[in-house]
């Protein structure tokens, strides 16, 4: 807890009296979002206390404070990662800080191959629930009481009321917006043929390498959270392709205006 004071008390010698009320966190390639705010202050992840640096590349590990769609926020342009090796309680960590700094909602927003054969590549997915298919769980250890309890309820981790916006956004904008649950795998290798179709069984629509855990750290600390999920590829096993990063950078420039409208129009209605 000393830390994540320690760590909000910096930024706010950096920002002065701006006090963000919304969160958020961008994916692999969708750190292009963080471009659209306004007067921005940008922080380096290296100059946060707690904050390690990115190695993803699409990930440009910056902290940006300012203004989308009329609303104050603090974006991540890029996150960490499991597999980078860090502990499921520093994914967290950036979480704990903004609840301390006065954010109350959170948008996180993820790249993942669908193991759904309704959806196809360009996909933007709703997230209604999530699967931590990491067997690990940020809130183990003692428990933080300054910021939740030690047993928090996650049976609408995704809250209904932003899910609700964000329906009516997209329907808006003419977007179809698909809807389902994201299952969270360690990575960084791509999972198997076999590893897909369990997913499938279990009832995950999508997988990804990241996001769980920072929702399971907004769902203890009482903020409210919203999910998008960029639907990247089809996951292995069902293309019969060869999975890559580089493909996940290079589709979102496909679709990166409908997801940019998207999100900030639901920013505007959060």
């Amino acid at each position: 807890m000393e830390q994540v004071v320690q760590a909000a008390q910096v930024l706010r010698d950096r920002i002065g009296d701006f006090q963000p009320e919304i969160g958020m966190i961008l994916g692999s390639g969708l750190g292009i979002m963080a471009e659209k705010v306004a007067s921005p202050i940008v922080i380096p992840y290296t100059e946060i206390p707690g904050f390690p640096g990115s190695t993803v590349k699409g990930h440009a590990g910056n902290l940006v404070f300012g203004e989308l769609a009329g609303r104050k926020v603090a974006v991540m342009q890029g996150r960490f990662h499991y597999y980078e090796g860090h502990s499921i309680q520093t994914l967290a960590f950036p979480v704990r800080v903004m609840q301390q700094l006065g954010v109350t909602m959170l948008m996180v927003t993820n790249a993942a191959g669908t193991c759904n054969p309704g959806f196809k590549p360009g996909d933007l997915m709703l997230i209604r629930d999530h699967i931590n298919f990491a067997f690990n769980n940020p809130l183990m250890g003692p428990n933080l009481a300054d910021l939740g309890p030690r047993f928090p309820d996650a049976s609408s981790a995704y809250s209904p009321r932003l899910q609700e916006v964000a329906r009516k956004v997209a329907a808006g904008q003419g977007i179809q917006l698909q809807e389902g649950t994201y299952q969270f795998n360690t990575g960084p290798s791509y999972e198997t043929p076999a590893e897909v179709r369990m997913a499938r069984t279990l009832g995950a629509d999508a997988v990804g390498m990241s996001t769980v855990p920072e929702v399971i750290a907004a769902v203890h600390c009482g903020i409210e959270v919203i999910g998008i999920s960029f639907i990247s590829n089809l996951a292995a096993g069902i293309s019969g392709e060869a999975l890559s990063h580089k493909e996940v950078l290079e589709q979102i420039q496909v679709v990166k205006d409908k997801f940019i409208g998207l999100v900030q129009g639901v920013v505007e209605k959060m």
